[in-house]
């Protein structure tokens, strides 16, 4: 759920005006009973479900039994999962068996949340779909057949596919963006004039446009009919009921009123509950529903109107709801040949069962999405693509770690399982993150629009789930089948399961890794480290340690060395980092054990990792006067030469070394600043992103250093914000790797991989990484919609707000191209994304907001986000033809990367040869 408070206003402007033509013949409308129940949002699950959550299902269900014309459409399934399994009754249960047969409850959507589209991925909006539909299949033997998308913020293209991929028959969606929903609205003749930023033709364009209804063909590389789905458009009233009523100040049809937190009020008196429908006033009320009724059905090319009939968290006492519209709609019925309508009870069966039967043939809409999103002329949702950027990432890390334990337990099960692994721990365990990592998805969830408290309830319900799948994977690592052949010398050892014991010492190498120099603590003589492969195919990669040791052997399963490399630690400067380069069978894992070398290679036989050599360059002002690219130093592999300039700390350009073409490229850190008092303009917050200016230089001066050695050579770049600072407020770790691609290693010899660390920002400020190149891309940038299927971004000139509504999101990769090159950007987390100006790509990394509208102040949503972001990119260039066939994999590679599973070592244990 999003702010609704242009609503109330909007419902008395629309009741003002003159009444259109509607369609021709009688007009049915068909009232749909829903209650939109955000899973998180402002209050966690639990808040929810004592306040009203399980009261709409136990109440519903109740009314529904009690008079069977009514009606009633379920949307979310983690509330109705949570009162199915915890208060139903079996009377209930039996009650909503029988209201599903006759038709008169439906699931609708039926995933475990209503998810975001702006900002999850393709593989998660699977998992919740599948997640939702599961439970609904395997206790009712049903699945839903059309989707309710109607809060997330802009609609992406990937929805309808998969909706139509799944068995939906209709999709229906809301938040589009309000001038373009203006015009589809008076679209029912197929030509309308377009504002020129939807066309970039002219100031206005008089173009063929779809209406309010149409099939969507939302990917150009399926057929049609495996993906094209009939697509309703909620119009300007979206999915609640008018509010205004003109003889009542308070909230319409909501007979219930407010839902109050945490608790109902002991004597059922809710807040803001609409004055009943009685004889003195039930001619006015009818009159305000046929009035909306009618002004909805000229914007449609039918006369059937789908009138929803809710709202958010409404229908918690549905007698009181249904006791009030049941004579209301018995009155119009009564008096049809009066005011021109009649009304009835629906699901969204119903309605569209109406539509299909009235035969009419439908506009097509093609593969473009409906991103981004503006309810107002100032008000562009732009800035949640990036809100909350660490539950971002922790949100992929989890849905990561679910497809390597589940792929790992398969494989340990298949085609029978070895050892004594208990199969229904397992499957709890793997559950328990199935289930967070749905939950998260939800539009008020990774989107970072919640609450702080909210926030908290979701990141411990993924750290749990991830810390009970890292302990299933680390019980298989220790006891599961072999490591493939191509990995030993045909040797193999079965042994019984992991003991609780050995399960924990590999939890416990995590909390211990960086002890090593505090008091009291006994140093470890190493760790034993599991490397699994969760992709389907071989990998080269480097896995990167942190190991309190600068002196360390690495040995493989058979105690043969592995080439590696040790560095000091950019996380902590009494640690090391350690680099292995493995190789790594598709779904497997290979062990390593780290050890602390107790002399040099010559003295003990043992194979010490090489030590990387840094360079430090002395810090450079940013508007220093220099002969910018006389001193150039160069950083290279096989694929890329780097060219780093020493006068200003900066990268300067990279050259592709298989089309010898070199694209001059700058980065640097930058941030808009918002304002926070809407007394003084549009304001930024969780979710729109409202800058008072372009963007500025947020940095004086830059240092550097290069740390090479024999398997990559990392550059690290730390601005600061004043030259006079002791600590860095941003920073840039350039990682290069040595490795020939003809040796298995040809994703990673062509990427650039960069991690980033952001913040605190002070107040008000939103941090953007801004890559700057002599590519002739002309303001036109590519970004993924869910990490599916690339969408062109075109600049638009908009005459109002045009910095963030021309901001996409970017899930898993961006790019921007000539004729010659193109520059693409992986990302392991959702990010705001923009071309602003020619060549350029500027990538939003962190937003710390406040301000005083007393919308957030209220529900606490003014995001004052004090934290440190660790984001990281992968930087591709090449030909178009190269990138097209490496971008995908590449993306796969960088959102399912190895797992490490660490144990200590005792001084005892010696390597295992398996």
């Amino acid at each position: 759920m999003g702010p609704l408070r242009w609503l109330p206003l909007l419902g008395q402007l629309l009741l003002l005006w003159p009444p259109a033509a509607r369609p021709a013949g009688p007009i049915r409308a068909f009232v749909v009973p829903h209650s939109h129940m955000d899973v998180g949002w402002v209050y966690t699950v639990q808040e929810s479900m004592r306040a009203y959550a399980a009261n709409v299902y136990t109440t519903v269900v109740a009314e529904l039994v009690r008079k069977e014309q009514r009606r009633f459409i379920a949307v979310e399934q983690e509330f109705f999962r949570l009162w199915w399994d915890g208060v139903a009754s079996e009377q209930q249960k039996q009650q909503v068996r029988q209201l599903l047969d006759e038709g008169r409850l439906e699931f609708v959507l039926g995933g475990q949340v209503m998810h975001d589209e702006a900002v999850t991925h393709l593989d998660d909006q699977i998992l919740q779909l599948t997640e939702g539909h599961g439970f609904l299949y395997e206790t009712f033997g049903i699945r839903p057949r059309f989707s309710w998308h109607v809060d997330p913020f802009g609609a992406s293209a990937t929805t309808p596919t998969l909706f139509a991929l799944a068995g939906f028959n209709a999709h229906l969606i809301s938040r589009i963006d309000y001038d373009l929903k203006d015009a589809m609205q008076e679209a029912q003749d197929g030509r309308v004039l377009v504002p020129a930023a939807f066309t970039g033709i002219s100031i206005c364009d008089e173009v063929a446009l779809e209406g309010l209804q149409f099939v969507w063909h939302g990917s150009p590389s399926l057929s049609a009919e495996q993906q094209e789905i009939f697509t309703h458009v909620m119009d300007h009233y979206s999915y609640c009921t008018p509010s205004h009523v003109p003889f009542s100040n308070r909230s319409g049809f909501y007979w219930n009123g407010v839902a109050v937190f945490p608790e109902p009020p002991p004597d059922g008196v809710y807040p803001n509950m609409s004055e009943p429908v009685t004889v003195a006033n039930i001619h006015l009320y009818a009159e305000v529903l046929v009035a909306n009724v009618k002004q909805r059905a000229a914007w449609f090319r039918t006369p059937h109107v789908l009138w929803p009939w809710g709202c958010d968290k409404q229908f918690f006492n549905a007698s009181v709801q249904f006791d009030n519209m049941d004579p209301l709609m018995e009155y119009i019925n009564n008096r049809t040949a009066q005011f021109g309508i009649s009304v009835q009870y629906a699901t969204l069966n119903d309605y569209f069962q109406a539509l299909h039967d009235s035969n009419v043939t439908w506009d097509i809409r093609d593969h473009h999405d409906f991103l981004p999103y503006s309810s107002e002329p100032q008000q562009a949702w732009t800035g949640f693509y990036t809100s909350r950027s660490i539950l971002k990432g922790l949100a992929r890390q989890a849905s990561a770690l679910l497809y390597a334990g589940e792929s790992m337990f398969t494989r340990y099960m298949w085609p029978d399982p070895r050892g004594t692994l208990d199969p229904t721990w397992a499957l709890q365990q793997l559950r328990q993150l199935r289930w967070a990592v749905s939950e998260v998805q939800h539009h008020d969830a990774i989107t970072g629009t919640e609450s702080p408290k909210v926030k908290n309830m979701y990141t411990e319900h993924l750290r749990m789930g991830m810390l009970g799948v890292r302990k299933l994977m680390a019980s298989i690592a220790l006891h599961g089948p072999p490591v493939p052949d191509t990995a030993t010398d045909g040797k193999r050892k079965i042994s019984t399961v992991a003991s609780s014991k050995e399960v924990n010492k590999f939890q416990m190498a995590y909390s211990n890794l960086l002890r090593a120099n505090m008091d009291g603590y006994t140093r470890p003589v190493g760790y034993s480290a599991s490397v699994y492969n969760p992709l389907a195919w071989k990998i080269t990669t480097i896995i990167t340690l942190t190991v309190a040791f600068p002196s360390v052997s690495v040995t493989d399963e058979l105690g043969h060395p592995v080439s590696a490399q040790i560095q000091n630690s950019t996380k902590d400067p009494s640690a090391y980092e350690l680099l292995i380069l493995t190789t790594i069978p598709g779904l497997s894992y290979r062990h390593y054990q780290v050890r602390h070398a107790r002399g040099d290679q010559a003295g003990t036989g043992e194979l010490v990792a090489p030590r990387a050599n840094t360079l430090k360059f002395s810090l450079k002002l940013r508007n220093q006067n220099t002969q910018e690219g006389k001193l150039l130093v160069p950083v290279t592999n096989d694929c890329y030469t780097l060219l780093f300039d020493q006068d200003t700390n900066m990268l300067h350009s990279v050259q592709d070394r298989q089309s010898n073409h070199t694209v001059h490229v700058t980065q640097e850190f930058l941030e808009y600043q918002a304002n926070g008092d809407v007394k003084q303009g549009p304001i930024s917050d969780n979710y729109l992103f409202a800058p008072n200016d372009t963007a500025e230089p947020s940095w004086e001066a830059v240092g550097m250093e290069m740390v090479a050695g024999a398997l990559a050579t990392d550059i690290r770049q730390y601005f600061y914000r004043n030259i006079t600072d002791q600590d860095y407020i941003y920073s840039i770790h350039t990682r290069l790797a040595h490795v020939h691609p003809s040796l298995g290693g040809e994703l990673l010899c062509q990427r650039i991989e960069q991690q980033y660390r952001v913040g605190p920002l002070d107040l008000n400020r939103e941090a953007i990484l801004r890559t700057s190149s002599d590519l002739n891309n002309q303001q036109v940038l590519y970004s993924d919609n869910n990490g599916y299927q690339m969408q062109q971004r075109p600049y638009k000139a908009f005459k109002r707000n045009p910095i963030p509504r021309n901001y996409y999101p970017m899930v898993q990769s961006a790019f921007i191209e000539d004729d010659k090159s193109r520059l693409v950007l992986l990302a392991e987390r959702a990010h705001g994304v923009s071309s602003q100006e020619n060549g350029q790509v500027e990538v939003m990394l962190h937003r710390r907001l406040w301000n005083n509208l007393a919308w957030d102040l209220k529900y606490n949503l003014t995001l004052n986000d004090t934290s440190v972001v660790h984001a990281g990119l992968w930087l591709l260039l090449g030909p178009k033809s190269t990138m097209t066939a490496l971008r995908p994999r590449s993306g796969l590679a960088l959102q399912h990367r190895p797992v490490v599973l660490l144990k200590e070592l005792a001084d005892e244990e010696t390597p295992v040869h398996i």
